[in-house]
């Protein structure tokens, strides 16, 4: 089964072409056979952070590109002799669905309407959680291509893509392997390995948008234990790299700096002591007694610590991005490793942007090990922790639900919240 998938949330372009290798009706292996991606980095560091309208903007030109690339790679791009021409009904069908769009529209038909159709089985798009203009993108066009080539569209959790992609183990040379593969071009034509999950098994969902732990009790089930109560914790790491007067997007500057504090030692009265900060960062709802975060206050803490400096060195910014680093893997790690206690989780898995981090992998699998060594620990090929065609390709795969009509929603949940967020709450008032 191969299918095309299509990522749009954020900032990240991504399409991927899967193919999946079935034995006894579940899914043995999956082959990638193209994992392109452009990403809006650059663009948006001049605001600090995502500007919706421009990421929309940098999609909708990004997009067919991207996919024409993806087909050709994936050796399934073949040129018709003459162009196609719609028929009245598939032109009124395409013309609804890219009737915000005219201009995407109009690349659509002089690009994909050249080509054969391709032996594509199903199409996956991001439904949400994301923006939601981004979304829409994605969506208009997997729609579109659904209706062109005849073959259904299945909508994907974003936050489940991130799951099955740490459940993903590449082969080399035949067999799988736990050791990351830093090689952008292996990572596009790799083959990998799907483990099947043992349940119950606990998720830490950690990205620029969101911070959530999710107990998995079964299969394609999910319980939102808890989540940010306002900032999400890759959000909380762009706003402190901008307060130390960091590259956007923030968490690799911040990791930087972090590394350094780590490794310097300095010289006092003769005696070799590692600085630290003179008040250290709080832990945010450390011992809060559920399993929700916060990291607005650590994030004014910060503001606090910088101020407390009467010149901001270099050295006193690494103290501070260690210390926040510290602060936020210690908050991550110990309430994931609670909630994998009381439920007595076998498998934790992390997923998202944020599994990057050195140090975050680096204590949890040191953690894990040493306070529940009969669990096992799951995170994501560096290459893939961030927002990629991939991983909504697997999620595809594994959800295989089509609908005729896909909706964006922003604020799509895996679950119901155990406890409400702020924003939550403010939308119950009104």
């Amino acid at each position: 089964m191969r299918i095309l998938a299509i990522e749009t949330s954020c900032d990240e372009t991504g399409v991927a072409i899967v193919e999946a290798r079935l034995a006894s009706g579940t899914t043995k292996s999956i082959k990638v056979l193209a994992n392109l991606l452009i990403s809006q980095a650059e663009l948006h560091a001049q605001f600090g952070g995502v500007f919706p309208a421009i990421a929309r903007r940098e999609h909708a030109k990004n997009i067919v590109p991207l996919i024409l690339h993806a087909l050709k790679e994936a050796k399934l791009s073949k040129k018709l002799k003459r162009s196609r021409v719609l028929t009245k009904k598939e032109n009124s069908v395409l013309t609804k669905i890219f009737y915000k769009e005219p201009e995407l529209f109009e690349v659509f038909k002089d690009t994909l309407l050249t080509l054969k159709v391709p032996a594509i089985d199903a199409i996956a798009v991001t439904s949400g959680p994301g923006l939601e203009p981004a979304l829409w993108v994605g969506i208009n066009t997997a729609e579109a291509l659904g209706a062109l080539w005849n073959v259904p569209v299945i909508p994907v959790n974003h936050m489940e893509g991130h799951i099955a992609t740490a459940l993903l183990v590449q082969r080399v040379h035949g067999r799988a392997t736990n050791q990351l593969i830093r090689s952008r071009k292996s990572v596009k034509s790799a083959v990998y390995d799907l483990r099947s999950t043992q349940f119950p098994a606990l998720a830490l969902l950690i990205s620029g948008g969101h911070t959530e732990l999710v107990l998995m009790p079964s299969k394609g089930k999910y319980k939102m234990l808890g989540q940010t109560r306002d900032d999400a914790v890759g959000e909380a790491f762009d706003k402190v790299a901008r307060m130390l007067g960091l590259a956007y997007p923030g968490g690799p500057e911040i990791s930087k700096l972090a590394e350094k504090a780590e490794s310097a030692v300095y010289v006092k009265d003769a005696n070799l002591l590692i600085r630290k900060l003179s008040t250290p960062l709080p832990r945010p709802m450390l011992k809060s007694g559920d399993f929700d975060f916060s990291f607005s206050g650590l994030k004014t803490s910060v503001l606090y610590a910088i101020k407390k400096f009467e010149t901001l060195t270099d050295r006193d910014k690494e103290l501070i991005a260690k210390d926040f680093e510290d602060s936020v893997t210690e908050v991550l790690v110990t309430k994931t490793i609670t909630a994998g206690k009381k439920y007595n989780v076998k498998e934790i898995i992390l997923g998202g942007g944020v599994t990057a981090n050195k140090k975050i992998r680096k204590v949890f699998a040191e953690k894990v090990a040493q306070e529940m060594p009969d669990t096992k620990l799951f995170i994501p090929n560096v290459l893939l922790s961030g927002d990629n065609g991939l991983m909504i390709g697997v999620a595809g795969l594994l959800r295989s639900k089509p609908k005729k009509h896909i909706i964006a929603n922003g604020t799509l949940k895996l679950a119901k919240s155990v406890s409400p967020t702020l924003a939550e709450l403010r939308r119950n008032k009104e």
